[in-house]
């Protein structure tokens, strides 16, 4: 699986409360969510942010509350992907559950602000097009790869027909 698009860059500790505010939890709607993605932090970010642009954060991205409207809301903006130094653990959870793919990588920081980004989920080779750089990762499994192209865990499930 090969994602390609712009980076934008943030820090260390970005809290589900940076990436959704809690005033927009009342909805469960993607784009909605999506149109709202960031604001508490950097208020034009929804203009800049193109379908199949990538976030790259540092440390603990997705702290916070355990709500799966933060990857709801960055997937609802049209991002296709986030790279990390690390995340929170439930956060990655509710990620993949919605079929949003993340990948944590420690050089995270070399990546700048509209880097163009070539990533290989099942080689676990990021590109960064605009400097010629690679960086090497671990490999996506092939069964959350399967998860994501599903569109998320319950679509997975309904489509290998696993039922109670």
């Amino acid at each position: 699986m090969i994602i390609k698009g712009h980076a934008h860059r943030f820090g260390n500790d970005i809290n589900t409360d940076d990436i959704i505010a809690a005033t927009y939890l009342d909805s469960q709607d993607p784009k909605f969510l999506g149109s709202k993605c960031m604001e508490n932090i950097d208020k034009d970010f929804i203009n800049r942010v193109k379908p199949g642009d990538i976030i790259v954060a540092g440390k603990n991205f997705g702290c916070g509350s355990s709500r799966e409207h933060a990857p709801v809301s960055i997937k609802g903006c049209g991002i296709s992907l986030v790279i990390a130094e690390s995340f929170a653990r439930i956060f990655f959870r509710n990620a993949i559950n919605i079929g949003l793919p993340i990948i944590e990588l420690k050089d995270a920081f070399k990546i700048k602000e509209k880097d163009l980004l070539e990533v290989d989920l099942s080689r676990g080779i990021i590109e960064d097009v605009s400097t010629n750089d690679k960086f090497s990762t671990q490999i996506f499994p092939e069964f959350l790869q399967e998860i994501i192209t599903y569109g998320g865990l319950v679509s997975w499930v309904k489509g290998q027909g696993v039922t109670k």
